[in-house]
């Protein structure tokens, strides 16, 4: 089916650090003109008159877990692009802990089958790093996948990645962006031990950042760091969570210059520990939601570009699961719709500017991981574009939650700002609510 040729008139267009009124020409798949002021040229042409609203380029998340395959009573590509397509993320990077792993090249090959067919949102994939499987890592075509994720603390499965020769021997031996989630294991066994001694498995959930604590994840972070500077590889840190670590990374260089960077996710920018009395398992995340402090310091250095990216780290779990005890509540909770309106609300209280959220979720991403003609608002760019209405207020509630899951930890949370529409390879796949029946969901593809 061929595109329609889409003009976007009297907008706010959000690029590059500045907001200017203009129109956007959309012809096939790419932005074929911004301007001042546009005249559709034929009947044909579908005209959007956006006046007072904002473009924004289509949000870029490095860090999901779609749950596909093995784990789709709790959620599916499908299910959860769809969800993201609604928030504003029209690209994401999913993660290798599905069952089965994806840690082999053929397993790979077979999530991207998957999103081929399924997906409403563009797609790439991390590739799985273990103890045991260097020479897949290294059959890994780095212009085909996102990049490498290790995990450096507890994970499903076999994918701690423990050994330190092991581990020594990946950062060597490939170019492609490491990411990695730092958590000290050793740290949490014997903090966990303590608690269980002390309550037995209903554990208060207010201690989940005790258990894994500050020192936990410091401790990781920076032998993380430390490896990198000695082996030279690029390293991207997942999920920031306390003030601590944001002393380990710079902001001195540009992104593009830069071999060791930093993501922190929506969660931790907007609860902290005082919430774990109202939404106990719900906020139970790895790492752990920390304190007030943290979270403080942690804009701080989001806001001075010593943390880089802005991420959901996606992770659903039934209601079911998330209800248990402690020790059998999963850690985890589904973001992908909620985290734009959320960093946007940050904006009206006056927390971040929408230039900067644009920066950390649309650009940023793009920069690091190489991402092809996507994250900004630029002709010859793919029209991957989310129209915003910053005044036009709703609630989250059960009835317009769009995750396989059905909950959100922002339940009952009025956003004042509302995603009206969103275009997806220049096609209108969003609008006020609604999806279209076009599929135009690609496969990412990076320049190296």
């Amino acid at each position: 089916m061929k595109k329609k040729t889409i003009l976007i008139k009297n907008v706010n267009i959000v690029n590059e650090g500045s907001i200017f009124n203009g129109d956007i020409l959309i012809e096939g798949e790419y932005i074929k003109e911004i301007n001042d002021s546009i005249s559709a040229k034929s009947a044909d042409v579908h005209v959007i008159d956006a006046e007072g609203k904002y473009l924004l380029p289509g949000a870029i998340d490095d860090q999901v877990h779609f749950r596909e395959p093995g784990l789709t009573h709790k959620a599916n590509i499908e299910s959860e692009s769809r969800a993201a397509i609604a928030g504003g993320i029209t690209s994401f990077i999913e993660m290798p802990n599905t069952n089965p792993q994806t840690t082999t090249v053929e397993k790979l090959e077979e999530k991207f089958e998957i999103a081929s067919k399924t997906s409403f949102a563009n797609y790439s994939f991390m590739f799985g790093g273990t103890n045991d499987n260097l020479e897949e890592i290294l059959k890994v075509d780095p212009k085909s996948v996102a990049g490498l994720k290790l995990f450096l603390g507890s994970s499903t499965g076999n994918m701690l990645v423990d050994d330190p020769e092991i581990l020594e021997k990946i950062f060597k031996s490939t170019n492609m962006v490491i990411s990695v989630h730092c958590e000290d294991e050793a740290t949490i066994k014997k903090n966990f031990q303590e608690h269980l001694e002390t309550y037995g498995d209903d554990i208060p959930v207010k201690c989940h950042p005790i258990i894994r604590s500050e020192e936990a994840c410091y401790l990781s972070s920076s032998k993380a760091i430390e490896l990198a500077k000695k082996t030279g590889a690029r390293l991207h840190v997942f999920h920031l969570s306390t003030g601590k670590e944001t002393s380990l990374f710079t902001n001195k260089m540009p992104l593009k210059d830069k071999k060791i960077t930093a993501e922190v996710c929506v969660h931790h920018l907007w609860f902290s520990d005082k919430d774990y009395d109202e939404k106990g398992t719900f906020i139970k995340w790895n790492p752990a939601v920390k304190t007030e402090k943290d979270r403080d310091q942690l804009w701080k250095a989001l806001l001075d570009d010593r943390i880089d990216v802005i991420a959901t780290d996606h992770a659903p779990h039934t209601l079911e699961e998330k209800k248990n005890v402690y020790t059998s509540a999963p850690s985890g909770g589904p973001l992908v719709q909620h985290a734009l309106p959320a960093m946007l609300e940050m904006f009206h209280r006056g927390k971040i500017s929408i230039e900067k959220i644009v920066e950390k979720m649309c650009h940023n991403p793009a920069i690091l991981f190489q991402v092809e003609k996507r994250g900004y608002v630029k002709e010859g760019y793919f029209a991957d574009l989310v129209l915003v209405d910053l005044n036009n207020p709703w609630t989250v509630k059960k009835d317009n939650i769009l995750y396989k899951c059905g909950w959100s930890p922002f339940e009952g949370t009025t956003f004042k700002s509302r995603i009206t529409h969103t275009f997806l390879n220049g096609a209108l796949v969003y609008q006020n609510a609604k999806f279209s029946d076009i599929k135009s969901a690609k496969r990412l593809t990076f320049n190296r």
